[in-house]
């Protein structure tokens, strides 16, 4: 019996004529908190049936509040979760455990960030599921991977300190500072939904399923690109520099009379018209910032030429006038500014769903993904608690959902 069959058999095949290029795939959710519902939540925007399962208490972000929405739900949750349908299983009951066994088993791809083991314990590992299901794609998301690491708790927070994030984070005189948002769960998760999807183009080659291993500290490691490259040309770890940049200036935070704007130079063409736009194009003459490594070598001095130039206006004169100049700029906008700013760009950063049966309603941010011949989709809100348990029932006979 193929995938697809077994997937009639036990609960039916997304609706026919469902968009997405991911349509006809079903993925068992078994993951919680962020990187993989991240990873599930794009594959699930771009066509595929994700089950989420949860345990009966839910997803640990459904309790993570304030802040909530209209229908009083953990906005938290709502960020990774939408597409999805809900169905709950109490892996420690025989008969949680049966149902969580027929999705994993009729399905094109397994997800889970549980402890290494738990999933073992529970017989839903890769290779007890690979037995009756020999396409499946089985994708375990850790901290620190299934060996050494394997006992370490894989927290974002935990994961930015001792992979080296920090360490770069923060003003130059201040402690080591985290990115405001779990920044290391978001790029997991990103590689999760790409590590997937070359599983499965792996699969339309050889028909059989292949297991993706992806760690929060790997992702972070390679994330640290330019600054892991450099330490291990060196041997040298980089130090916090703010918000400057260790091989551009200038390229930081400057105070104008108003508020904050960044100045992003990248190269000497634009410091040129970056010093005219200001009213000193001398200092494109000087030797100390004629070039961007003796700007580098002279950031300081170059700072306290700019500093009081830049207080002297606003941040939007500035902003407007430097743009003009073809020299990159911008406000340091709050988020409700960001989206703001993305809208006046013509640029669909927002999204609202409606849940058809009970009318409730839910603002995200959008897929950043754009394919012009199969959209992302973006067709209900993140699911109540088991609100696809009875349904899930009905459909175990069904080739089709309506």
């Amino acid at each position: 019996m193929n995938s697809r069959e077994r997937r009639s058999e036990h609960g039916g095949l997304p609706p026919k004529g469902t968009p997405g290029v991911l349509n006809g795939l079903r993925v068992a959710d078994f993951s919680r908190v962020l990187a993989g519902p991240y990873a599930t939540m794009m594959l699930a925007d771009f066509g595929a049936d994700v089950v989420k399962i949860e345990p009966p208490h839910g997803d640990d972000t459904r309790a993570w509040r304030p802040p909530v929405d209209d229908a009083g739900e953990s906005t938290y949750f709502g960020a990774v979760n939408r597409n999805k349908r809900s169905v709950v299983c109490d892996l420690t009951t025989a008969e949680g455990l049966e149902t969580a066994r027929r999705l994993a088993e009729t399905a094109d791809v397994v997800v889970e960030n549980f402890r290494p083991g738990v999933m073992e314990r529970f017989g839903l590992d890769e290779q007890t599921l690979r037995a009756a299901n020999p396409g499946v794609v089985y994708c375990s998301i850790t901290g620190f991977g299934r060996d050494a690491g394997a006992a370490l708790p894989g927290y974002d927070l935990l994961v930015q300190a001792v992979g080296g994030l920090m360490s770069i984070t923060g003003a130059p005189d201040g402690e080591p500072s985290k990115v405001g948002v779990a920044l290391v769960d978001v790029l997991t998760g990103l590689n999760a939904f790409s590590g997937i999807l070359l599983a499965l183009r792996q699969r339309d080659a050889t028909g059989r399923g292949s297991r993706v291993d992806v760690e929060l500290l790997g992702s972070l490691l390679a994330a640290l690109t330019n600054q892991a490259s450099g330490t291990l040309a060196t041997g040298r770890s980089p130090a916090r520099l703010g918000n400057a940049h260790p091989s551009i200036a200038p390229y930081e935070l400057f105070s104008a009379a108003d508020r904050e704007l960044v100045v992003a130079v990248g190269n000497d063409r634009q410091f040129t018209a970056f010093a005219a736009a200001v009213g000193r194009p001398d200092l494109a003459q000087d030797a100390r910032f004629a070039t961007n490594e003796a700007r580098v070598a002279h950031r300081d001095a170059l700072r306290d030429e700019l500093a009081p130039l830049l207080a002297a206006r606003p941040a939007a004169d500035w902003v407007a006038a430097l743009t003009a100049a073809r020299v990159p700029a911008g406000l340091v906008n709050g988020v409700a500014e960001a989206f703001a700013f993305a809208e006046s760009l013509g640029l669909p950063a927002v999204v609202e769903t409606t849940d058809p049966a009970t009318g409730r309603r839910s603002r995200q941010p959008a897929t950043p993904i754009h394919l012009d011949t199969a959209p992302a989709v973006h067709r209900t809100p993140p699911p109540l608690l088991g609100a696809h348990d009875a349904r899930w029932a009905d459909e175990t006979d069904r080739e089709d959902r309506p």
